[in-house]
């Protein structure tokens, strides 16, 4: 009988470290998110505030990685957020993107991607399904300059603006074919229970772990 309760205590211990352990991922990416945001204020070419003041979604992918030869592939795992009508942004939406080119490459690069959503209403979508950029949303390379290269009147053609930056410089990058949809194991891992991307979004869970509000004023600080 000791045995046995024995046993059952260190399974429960087992998993209680796993699940720990899982959470603890999910919290580095949200970190790693905020550093990747930090870093990219800092740059000249950095994504001009005017731009990051009438956004209403980001989806940030720190180090995805863009591999290829001959035939690229891409990978990476981040996060998503939209501004609610309050002007404040939303829980962490954990998200994977995946996808491929064709063309002549090779080589592999660790890759921070930021892309900047003109509506909401486009990121929202996911939650439903997976989508693909270039396919089902256009996407396209976003203007850069803290101020002058984008004022408030700027044409937003495109429903989405990428941004990318490699080894400290702005990289360019093709996402066309790439696919979006959403991690619901981080999501489970992190919140400690399966929760719709919907509440997420909508701001009706919002969290207030530490990493997760330095986040949100790392974004905020970009344009305010």
């Amino acid at each position: 009988m000791k045995r046995i309760v024995f046993a059952a205590l260190m399974l429960s211990g087992i998993l209680i470290s796993v699940s720990a352990g899982a959470q603890q991922k999910e919290v580095k990416k949200i970190e790693a998110s905020a550093s990747v945001l930090k870093e990219f204020g800092k740059m000249k070419e950095s994504i001009p505030a005017q731009l990051l003041e009438v956004t209403e979604g980001i989806v940030i992918i720190p180090k995805m990685i863009n591999a290829g030869l001959v035939i690229g592939g891409k990978r990476g795992k981040g996060l998503a957020m939209v501004k609610g009508d309050d002007g404040k942004w939303s829980d962490p939406v954990f998200i994977t993107l995946t996808g491929g080119s064709f063309g002549f490459q090779a080589g592999v690069q660790s890759v921070d991607l930021v892309l900047i959503f003109k509506n909401k209403e486009s990121l929202m979508d996911i939650s439903k399904s997976s989508f693909t950029l270039g396919g089902d949303i256009s996407v396209a390379a976003g203007p850069v300059g803290r101020s002058s290269s984008a004022s408030t009147d700027y044409k937003l053609e495109a429903e989405v603006y990428s941004y990318s930056r490699s080894k400290g410089l702005f990289a360019g990058i093709s996402l066309s074919g790439a696919a979006l949809e959403i991690d619901h194991l981080a999501i489970e891992d992190y919140y400690k229970k399966a929760v719709s991307p919907k509440t997420l979004f909508s701001g009706s869970s919002r969290a207030k772990a530490p990493e997760v509000e330095k986040l949100r004023s790392t974004l905020s600080g970009l344009y305010q």
